[in-house]
């Protein structure tokens, strides 16, 4: 059922409507235009631009709709051109011709966007929430590991000791700052759009105001043309998934890295691998791959709607039909990937001995040298330039850094004693780390702690926004 066509003398050709319809993708969004749809019949009925009589029919119709569609008993036909189309074909279905009188004072063009904005609250809630459970995960992970000693990497190469909830904490960082833009993109993203019109507003006794708090919107559009052509909410949006995927990318490559038989530190869980059709010992951390690997198609819907979006003129434009896909697409995925990570990341062990063996590794401890010269008010210039030539003397030699002698160690520079070698442990120089969110073991701790509460705040605002969303969409 198409919604437009007075003036039409044939129909669209096949090729035509196939390239227009959009009710096969964006009929996910009926559940919306139906809770849209009853805020826009208040006010056609408070203005009396419906009686009341047809208003109570269109609203008890409105219900069973709703109904319907989530039971699946109402479903698009081939002949519907997109969602809004088929739900009022399902209205006229059942009352007639009273079914289209909603269309006064509403377009498909605020119409469409209104039922998008809901729907990427809705579903941004849902990532959102799934992102605190990884955050928990990751946190308790962490908090398992606050005493075991770690390299820490620069360029893939050991560069300092770290605590190794330390190195697994920062993720929780990460993802707070994806919470914290989830939550600064609701300010820009709760704005209604409808009463917008086609572009122009309405000349009929229409209140946005009053339709923006029915739907739960803190405000509403300040100009007509803006409210029906912008997507910077879906293109912010997919910023965020984008985001939000680079950083489950970055745990991907570190776990895949972790579980390899040359670290051989982690121990993916059975539940959270699988193996090779050819090789039966094969054991492969394919989740950490997959969410590794998904990173690239989030990041592409944001390209594809960016690109879409960079040459529209004027108000509405139909390009805009493209920006639907890419954003149910980066939902999709985050709500695969999210769980599936946040489970790994909770039933990995890791290997306390082999880290700890490493952790002085590759000279890591070279700094402390350093450090230990400039205490002495050596400048760090030639501090450093010390360093380096025990690291040199070390690798001619085949030795570690404690194993230099006395004398070696003053050749080197003359107030360089032996009693560097009390800074030349791993324990020595985690806990001397203790510089605002350093690695010594007791600031991790506290590090953790301020970053678990800090989680559960946002777990509990994000379900308070959850619960009154839901009381919205069901009133």
């Amino acid at each position: 059922m198409a919604l437009w066509g007075g003036r039409f003398s044939a129909d669209p050709v096949d090729a035509v409507f196939a390239l227009s319809r959009s009710v096969h993708f964006d009929w996910r969004l009926a559940p919306y235009d139906i809770r849209s749809s009853m805020a826009h019949l208040s006010v056609l009925e408070s203005s009396s631009l419906i009686s009341k009589d047809d208003a109570a029919s269109i609203r008890t119709a409105l219900k069973q709709l709703s109904v319907e569609v989530h039971n699946g008993s109402f479903t698009a036909a081939a002949n519907d051109e997109d969602v809004h189309s088929a739900l009022e074909r399902g209205l006229t279905q059942k009352l007639g011709a009273v079914g289209g009188a909603l269309r006064a004072g509403r377009s498909r063009n605020d119409q469409v966007t209104t039922d998008l904005r809901l729907f990427t609250i809705d579903h941004m809630l849902e990532i959102a929430s799934l992102l605190t459970q990884l955050n928990s995960a990751v946190l308790d992970k962490a908090s398992e590991y606050i005493n075991d000693s770690a390299p820490g990497f620069t360029h893939i190469q050991h560069a300092q000791p770290v605590s190794f909830a330390h190195e697994i904490a920062k993720h929780a960082q990460a993802f707070s700052r994806d919470l914290d833009r989830i939550n600064d993109w609701f300010k820009r993203a709760s704005v209604s759009s409808l009463g917008a019109g086609a572009l122009a507003g309405s000349s009929l006794p229409l209140d946005p105001a009053f339709t923006a708090k029915n739907l739960g919107f803190d405000s509403v559009f300040a100009n007509s043309i803006d409210a029906v052509s912008d997507r910077d909410y879906v293109a912010e949006a997919l910023f965020i998934f984008a985001t939000i995927g680079v950083h489950l990318s970055r745990i991907g490559e570190e776990w895949t890295l972790w579980a390899s038989t040359e670290f051989a530190w982690a121990q993916v869980a059975d539940e959270y691998s699988t193996g090779s059709s050819i090789m039966p010992q094969k054991k492969n951390p394919d989740m950490a791959e997959l969410a590794r690997g998904k990173s690239g198609r989030l990041i592409g819907n944001l390209v594809s709607v960016l690109t879409m979006l960079k040459g529209l003129p004027f108000a509405y434009n139909r390009d805009l039909q493209e920006d639907k896909e890419p954003l149910f697409d980066s939902i999709d995925t985050l709500l695969l990937v999210l769980p599936a990570v946040t489970g790994m990341v909770a039933t990995t062990n890791f290997d306390r001995e082999k880290m700890a063996l490493a952790a002085p590794m590759g000279f890591s401890l070279a700094t402390e040298i350093a450090d230990y010269l400039v205490r002495k008010n050596i400048p760090f210039a030639s501090a450093h330039d010390a360093a380096g030539k025990c690291v040199s003397i070390c690798e001619s030699s085949g030795r570690q850094l404690h194993q230099l002698t006395d004398l070696e160690f003053s050749a080197v520079h003359s107030s360089l004693d032996g009693g560097v070698r009390e800074v030349l442990t791993v324990a020595g120089a985690l806990s001397s780390r203790t510089t605002s969110g350093g690695t010594a073991p007791v600031l991790v701790a506290q590090q953790i702690k301020v970053a678990q509460a800090n989680t559960q705040s946002q777990a509990k605002k994000i379900a308070d926004k959850q619960v009154a969303f839901s009381e919205m969409m069901g009133a």
